[in-house]
């Protein structure tokens, strides 16, 4: 399985470079890309160098976001699925409307078009009419939202696990196998 990891410039750089973590865990072949707002999100957030995110262990194939040329950009030799994240509204915005002008939105419509799946992490808030209807769109027309909003069923204890449970619910949503996620379950006094 290969699964193309788009960064861009909201803030949420943990949830990139957890993602991309999770996946090297679970044995994906990661390709990737990120904005240049992203960079300087990644340097003040986690002071990384944005090639870093993952850690070493990561198998990371690297493209330029402005490389249309790349393989995400081709519907005959594009990833498994895409994961945005952190996805910005700009960004998604672009990919609601079609633009295919960048790397990430030409490898969204990508997915979209050959029924890929495609999971867009917004992570903004509050949100606008001119957001809610972008969203509308894009799950109209099959990707999945899933807001950075992490649960809290399973009493997380740190940042760290808070971030794994948007990261898992988003390799789920990938299709990645063997993802071990926290599932509700009534408490036992009931």
């Amino acid at each position: 399985m290969t699964v193309f990891v788009a960064v861009t410039g909201a803030s949420g750089a943990i949830y990139a470079d957890r993602a991309i973590r999770a996946l090297a865990e679970h044995g994906v072949e990661t390709w990737a890309t990120l904005t240049p707002t992203a960079a300087d999100i990644v340097r003040h957030e986690l002071s990384l160098a944005p090639g870093d995110l993952g850690g070493a262990d990561a198998r990371v194939t690297w493209f330029a976001c402005d490389d249309l040329s790349a393989p995400p950009a081709s519907g005959s030799s594009c990833a498994d699925a895409m994961l945005v994240v952190p996805c910005s509204m700009g960004t998604l915005g672009r990919i609601a409307g079609g633009a295919a002008d960048t790397l990430i939105a030409r490898a969204a419509d990508v997915c979209l078009k050959e029924r890929k799946p495609l999971v867009l992490v917004p992570r903004e808030m509050p949100l606008n009419l001119i957001h809610l209807r972008n969203m509308t769109a894009l799950t109209e027309a099959g990707a999945i939202l899933l807001p950075a909003s992490p649960h809290f069923y399973d009493r997380p204890a740190s940042i760290e696990e808070l971030v794994a449970t948007v990261v898992g619910r988003a390799l789920v949503h990938l299709g990645v196998p063997n993802v071990d996620q926290p599932r509700w379950s009534a408490p036992p006094d009931r």
